[in-house]
């Protein structure tokens, strides 16, 4: 695998990098487990300083680290800036409320004075996308950092000035060594590393494919493992939705990061009462894109990450269309030797077209009529996948009880898909499984040991498998 940096929009190689050796594994992974064993009896409140001078060094440094992002993968250089800030507020949000969501959990029990106590697991292995390459990171660094778990990772191999910065950055905000180590790996060296006795945990976020390997080798030798591995949203127009509020929505929920985002709404499903208006709306939305220099505050659309992600989704967007699926609007091609994909509106999209159900990371949207909110609720469930989705109702109430009938991890209700350090971010079917951010987040790679304490055993109580009597 060549982890290497090509800058998407000039295509110009900027820097390759070689694998880590055998060697440097073995140390990284040694120095990981030392610092546990050190960290296994230490306060969560001697960990807490360091988080908050991460938080500070991405806050002070926002444009420098944000340009990595955009000569790395495309990113427009304005949503760059809100990924390190969300970083930022990551940070500091562990940093605030570690302590408290890590305190011991008290259990009313005959079997004594009974506590569950939250301790390191030990030494996790994470696999991080390009897509978001610094926020994937501190979505799993900074909650298990106030744990005490050390982690080795895998970046993806066209964001390694990324995942070497995130390292940089963390070494200067004061972590210990073996604290976070960036290794640059082969598929076979992800393998050997997940399967080492010394890692106890594997947190990955990235394609099915690769989700179903890396838990595939963490099966057979019994390490947990959370996966959050993409998804087909469903971005559902109920028949009382507010158009005005659609139409300001809908363009960024599928375009924000060239559309190349697990939550971004892929399939919109609209009630025949606003389908021809909302694809009147779309498809004047996609046209008004500027395509350009993601640096340029004036463009609205960035390059996609890579040739070949272009290439894949405009084979993906060829087989909808051999299939019956109809073009309603692809955008004007531009002059540009850069990595755009131009936006496309696909409907007519029936159940046996291969693109039903399938995920197109990148601006394309498919669009489906149906006859009222009890048929879109049918239809976006229809899916092998469930991360996400937005629902727009006449009312936020009403448009929660759509939402709880969705099978998916998360939904937002007449709103923007967001993503903070205090909301739960994962979920289910095909899309994975586990929790990333707030409390479940911090929770995911514990040794919840449960402590039972009494000043003198009594034998006339019992419980559980304990006999009444003496044996």
């Amino acid at each position: 695998m060549a982890y290497q940096t090509t800058n998407p929009y000039t295509n110009e190689v900027v820097k390759t990098y070689e694998n880590a050796t055998a060697d440097e594994i073995e140390a990284s992974l040694a120095q990981a487990q030392k610092l546990y064993k050190q960290w296994r009896n230490d306060p969560v409140s001697s960990r807490i300083p360091v988080l908050r001078k991460l938080a500070q060094i991405f806050r002070d440094e926002t444009d420098d680290l944000a340009k990595v992002l955009t000569t790395e993968m495309g990113k427009l250089f304005i949503e760059a800036q809100g990924e390190v800030q969300l970083c930022a507020m990551i940070a500091d949000y562990y940093a605030e409320h570690a302590e408290d969501l890590l305190k011991p959990r008290k259990i009313e029990s005959i079997a004594g004075d009974a506590q569950l106590e939250n301790h390191p697991l030990g030494v996790l292995m994470a696999v991080e996308p390009w897509n978001f390459p610094y926020y994937q990171m501190m979505r799993i660094f900074a909650p298990n950092f106030a744990v005490g778990d050390p982690i080795v990772y895998k970046h993806a191999a066209i964001t390694p000035a990324a995942a070497l910065a995130f390292e940089d950055a963390v070494k200067r905000a004061g972590a210990p060594a073996g604290a976070l180590k960036n290794l640059f790996l082969s598929y076979d060296q992800v393998s050997t590393v997940v399967s080492d006795k010394r890692v106890q945990g594997v947190a990955l976020t990235g394609s099915e494919r690769g989700g179903v390997a890396v838990a595939e080798e963490a099966g057979k030798h019994l390490k947990k493992t959370t996966m959050e591995l993409g998804g087909v949203d469903a971005f559902i127009v109920a028949h009382d939705a507010n158009m005005d509020d659609v139409k300001a929505i809908a363009p960024r929920a599928r375009l924000y990061n060239a559309g190349q985002v697990c939550t971004s709404s892929k399939r919109f499903i609209v009630t025949a009462n606003h389908y021809d208006e909302f694809l009147e709306s779309l498809k004047a939305a996609f046209a008004s894109v500027k395509m350009g220099d993601p640096m340029d505050p004036k463009t609205t659309l960035a390059p996609m990450n890579s040739r070949k992600a272009k290439e894949k989704l405009q084979k993906q967007v060829d087989e909808a269309l051999t299939n019956g699926a109809t073009a309603y609007y692809v955008h004007e091609p531009i002059d540009s030797d850069g990595q755009f994909f131009m936006p496309t509106i696909l409907t007519d999209i029936t159940k046996d077209n291969p693109a039903y159900g399938k995920e197109m990371f990148g601006p394309v949207a498919q669009v489906y009529k149906v006859a009222d909110d009890d048929e879109a609720v049918a239809l976006a469930n229809d899916a092998d996948y469930g991360l996400g989705g937005i629902v727009f109702a006449g009312s936020a109430e009403a448009g929660a009880e759509l939402a709880s009938r969705i099978e998916t991890g998360m939904v937002f209700v007449n709103t923007f898909f967001s993503s903070l350090p205090e909301l739960e971010f994962g979920g289910v079917k095909r899309s994975g499984f586990g929790r990333e951010l707030g409390q479940t987040g911090i929770s995911s790679f514990v040794n919840q040991e449960l402590v039972v304490k009494r000043e003198h055993p009594n034998d006339n109580e019992a419980g559980g498998l304990v006999l009444p009597h003496k044996f």
